[in-house]
């Protein structure tokens, strides 16, 4: 499959050529362990804080709620607010987290083993029913817990910057022309995502390969959007 991607994007964009043949293979790591309830319960704690931050509330949700293990959705809901907030949580955290507690035992969020049988847009209609899950939540699940190789996150800051980057663009792209312009990347819009992100390190580092000519993002009118942007990035 990853073979696969790798001629397909340099086949049909010089530029994803040229990221490829400095960056090498794609090397995107699943985190395939933890079941959804527990990396949706990790991506909420993470909102909006320093990773080290994050861990060290977790640590204590553990040990607090779940006797040294992650807990569980009915550990969550018997958990009372003032300790949950002890532990580190914002209130709106708490109420996130309660509710996605919730939203697991009515089978709203489903078991692994269900959500893998979803398609992407399923899944994503039925996460973002949770309280504090957006799209972008989501979209990092299924690239990153479910491997699912056709997802691009255009409203990622990342992916955004790496585009502006690797494309030599003046200004940041705008995520519905973003996401016009990745359709020709599909099937493996995962792993033009995964180069966008290396693209700000190449930049970074002064390794980014310039493109050949530059290119002119469409104009797309609100009628043929995806949908309403959102500010959260990775």
């Amino acid at each position: 499959m990853r073979h696969k991607s790798l001629t397909h994007l340099s086949r049909i964009d010089p530029v994803m050529r040229g990221l490829i043949g400095v960056i090498g293979p794609c090397r995107i790591e699943l985190q395939s362990e933890c079941a959804p309830f527990q990396a949706l319960a990790r991506a909420i704690a993470h909102q909006q804080l320093h990773g080290n931050a994050a861990r060290a509330i977790l640590a204590r949700f553990a040990a607090t709620c779940g006797g040294g293990s992650f807990p569980a959705p009915r550990a969550v809901l018997a958990s009372k607010d003032a300790e949950l907030r002890a532990i580190g949580f914002s209130f709106s955290k708490i109420a996130a987290l309660k509710d996605l507690a919730a939203k697991t035992l009515e089978g709203i969020v489903p078991e692994r083993h269900e959500l893998e049988r979803l398609d992407d847009a399923e899944i994503i209609e039925r996460l973002t029913q949770v309280r504090g899950i957006g799209r972008w939540t989501v979209e990092m699940m299924l690239m990153f817990h479910l491997g699912r190789p056709d997802v691009l996150p255009v409203d990622d800051f990342g992916v955004r910057m790496g585009f502006r980057l690797a494309y030599a663009l003046r200004k940041m792209p705008k995520p519905r022309a973003l996401y016009a312009y990745g359709e020709r990347w599909g099937p493996f819009r995962s792993t033009a995502a995964w180069y966008l992100w290396r693209a700000v390190e190449l930049k970074r580092a002064g390794t980014l390969p310039q493109p050949e000519e530059r290119i002119r993002l469409p104009r797309i009118g609100r009628r043929k959007a995806r949908g309403k942007p959102r500010k959260k990035s990775q």
